[in-house]
């Protein structure tokens, strides 16, 4: 089963989450200082070769927010300065990474870019919020404001320990990742709730540790989960272990499906049970897959 699991959603993806946070810590923080467009600056101009470091691993720090842009587009003009200012003023606490799209259409296709100026927010690895076209000032102020509220608190990495060593890698991290490594998910959820259990704050821990705890649900699960869900549609319980089941199979869309089923049809603590399950599966996949998109917008028409 941890087999069909890495094949489905990737397991080793906990794993390189686990990673890009252990890189994150290890680097020096943003700074408004530094020249803008240069790495570690608070603002950043960013390619295919640069993305990693300066998007995803730096989104284990701030906020990462991407202004999408073209030479030719007039309505990027006007709102890139306008995000310039900001991170320049937000300090540190949050970065802009400036992504050309002609330049880097492999960014912009797996960025799912329909049209610019876009703008897209990755937190923890993650995009979490996003709008498209140019808007005023007061409007993009406040749209940076909510994501540092949601996120980090306005909290500046490293502040306040300017000239000190960057903190190194937790090894605390080392055996969960060593049992990622050879499918034991009991072992790697048993390490990382060791981690959370002397520090609940932790900046990995917490989501890998319910990343494995869905894995080991769909392990759990096993293949008679969809008889008993079939033989009783109205059992929510029983559906949304089918859902777990069929993600770590593989076949997630069926498990999707089945989630969005139950949210048509049902009512009240069925249907939010039902679709707070379907979110939980979607924080598993990853908001960077299509399948996740696709299945977001599908929810959206169904409670409303």
């Amino acid at each position: 089963m941890a087999a069909s699991l890495a094949g489905a959603v990737d397991l080793a993806a906990v794993k390189a989450r686990s990673e890009a946070a252990a890189r994150a810590q290890s680097a020096p923080p943003p700074t408004a200082t530094a020249p803008a467009g240069a790495p570690g600056s608070a603002v950043v101009d960013v390619d295919e070769t640069t993305f990693q470091a300066e998007v995803l691993d730096r989104s284990f720090q701030v906020p990462v927010v991407l202004d999408l842009w073209a030479e030719w587009c007039g309505p990027c003009k006007q709102l890139s300065p306008v995000l310039e200012q900001l991170a320049v003023e937000g300090g540190g606490s949050w970065v802009l990474a400036k992504i050309d799209v002609e330049a880097n259409p492999v960014l912009a296709q797996g960025l799912r870019v329909q049209g610019i100026p876009a703008v897209k927010a990755v937190w923890q690895g993650q995009l979490i919020a996003e709008f498209t076209g140019a808007i005023p000032e007061d409007q993009a102020r406040q749209f940076i404001t909510e994501l540092v509220a949601a996120t980090t608190g306005g909290a500046v990495p490293g502040a306040g320990a300017e000239g000190e060593p960057a903190e190194p890698e937790d090894p605390r991290l080392d055996a969960a990742e060593a049992a990622l490594d050879r499918g034991d998910l009991a072992a790697a959820e048993a390490a990382y709730q060791a981690i959370l259990d002397a520090e609940p704050a932790h900046p990995v821990a917490g989501l890998a540790l319910r990343q494995v705890q869905l894995f080991r649900r769909a392990e759990e699960a096993g293949p008679d989960a969809l008889a008993a869900a079939d033989a009783d549609p109205g059992d929510v319980a029983a559906q949304t272990r089918a859902a777990d089941f069929l993600l770590g199979t593989g076949n997630v869309e069926a498990a999707f499906d089945r989630l969005l089923d139950v949210v048509r049809r049902t009512a009240g603590e069925d249907r939010d049970l039902a679709r707070k399950h379907l979110v939980e599966l979607f924080g598993v996949v990853g908001d960077e897959d299509p399948r996740v998109g696709a299945a977001r917008r599908a929810l959206t028409l169904a409670l409303f």
